[in-house]
């Protein structure tokens, strides 16, 4: 070998050794561990697994050089306690649905779903492309926080009464489970709103604490069995058309990642929001009709009269929430702006192939 390559292969070699050297600190330098929280029990359909599948996809996509420790409502905090636990820094991360930190400000509730709201494809529009996220970035900033879908459930069930719910009358003197501005709403009818974590909710319908409550869908509330303590089976849900999901993580943590890191976690957090509303679509159809014929539930839809009080309520509620502040005005806008331009566009799209698609085969 010539005296040239001799030194060609030397220095090859320390280069090659210098570069093992340099990157594996590096990697290893790299590594991030998250604390992450939920509002969800441990291994609840849907919500729960969501969470936790999201926790494990974005350990997976990094081959654990991001490690996700997830714990479920009332392993570290209760559940709406994480919103604190993130926003402190305690905590990088929580899973939950926004609208609960409503009382903080009106605002948030928009991120989740309000009455008259989107369904998921509609807001994951105003989310993208519409000026959402912008604005979701503004609210959560002022509390430490960065946020992102990551997942949905579709139009909700309007609820489980235990009596039949014939107008808009009977809503008055109604307690009932109802959080965001759809509790606002029921309180604008008669009705005294509550609020309760999932994991609460059967125990207070069993006692007679609440009369009626909302959840989620047949999938969910099946598994909750909230079929024994109230048989009538109500829909559709106004107050959560297309309930997103919120991936809330502790602002300064995320300033301070690498825009990789922060790409992968969107895109960890925007698989899980197809997932999951895939996942419910697949089930609930199943779900409602077992409740039916091995439960005895009573599937009742609310009639036109009870919706357009709720309508006219709601109408009331938002122009609250517009009072509020600047912010709230300005989210609030923006919100019927979207909906409006892409409702227009799904009443002729969607609605209008499904509408005749069923009708065709009788479904």
């Amino acid at each position: 070998m010539k005296r040239r390559d001799v030194l060609k292969s030397g220095v090859a070699a320390a280069l090659a050794t210098g570069a093992t050297a340099v990157s594996a600190p590096a990697i290893a330098a790299n590594k991030i561990e998250i604390t992450m929280v939920a509002t969800w029990g441990r291994d609840f359909p849907g919500l729960g697994t969501g969470a936790q599948r999201f926790a494990e996809r974005l350990t997976a996509m990094t081959d654990g050089r991001i490690k996700v420790n997830y714990f479920a409502a009332g392993e570290r905090v209760k559940a709406f306690d994480s919103f604190d636990e993130v926003a402190s820094g305690n905590a990088q991360m929580y899973h939950a649905a926004d609208y609960y930190w409503k009382g903080k400000h009106p605002g948030w509730a928009y991120f989740t779903g309000v009455p008259f709201g989107m369904t998921y494809t509609e807001i994951n529009s105003w989310i993208q492309f519409g000026g959402g996220q912008a604005l979701w970035d503004e609210i959560a900033a002022g509390y430490g926080l960065k946020c992102l879908p990551c997942g949905n459930t579709g139009v909700q069930m309007g609820g489980w009464f235990r009596k039949e719910m014939r107008s808009a009358a009977d809503f008055k003197g109604l307690k009932m489970r109802m959080p965001g501005l759809g509790g606002d709403v029921i309180a604008k009818m008669g009705a005294s709103q509550v609020s309760l974590s999932g994991g609460q909710i059967y125990e207070n319908l069993i006692s007679g604490s609440i009369d009626a409550t909302e959840w989620v869908g047949p999938w969910n509330d099946s598994f909750y069995k909230f079929y024994e303590a109230a048989k009538y089976y109500y829909y559709p849900g106004m107050h959560e058309p297309g309930s997103q999901l919120s991936l809330g993580v502790n602002k300064k943590f995320w300033d301070g990642l690498s825009k990789s890191d922060q790409a992968i976690i969107t895109a960890a957090a925007e698989t899980e929001n197809s997932v999951m509303m895939s996942e419910y679509n697949a089930k609930n159809g199943a779900a409602l009709a077992k409740l039916i014929s091995d439960q005895g539930v009573k599937l009742r839809s609310f009639t036109d009269d009870t919706y357009d009080s709720f309508g006219d309520a709601a109408a009331e509620v938002f122009a609250e929430v517009e009072a509020h502040s600047p912010l709230a005005k300005k989210i609030h806008r923006s919100f019927l702006a979207s909906r409006n331009e892409v409702g227009a566009w799904a009443k002729i799209s969607d609605q209008a192939y499904v509408a005749q698609r069923n009708r065709v085969l009788g479904l």
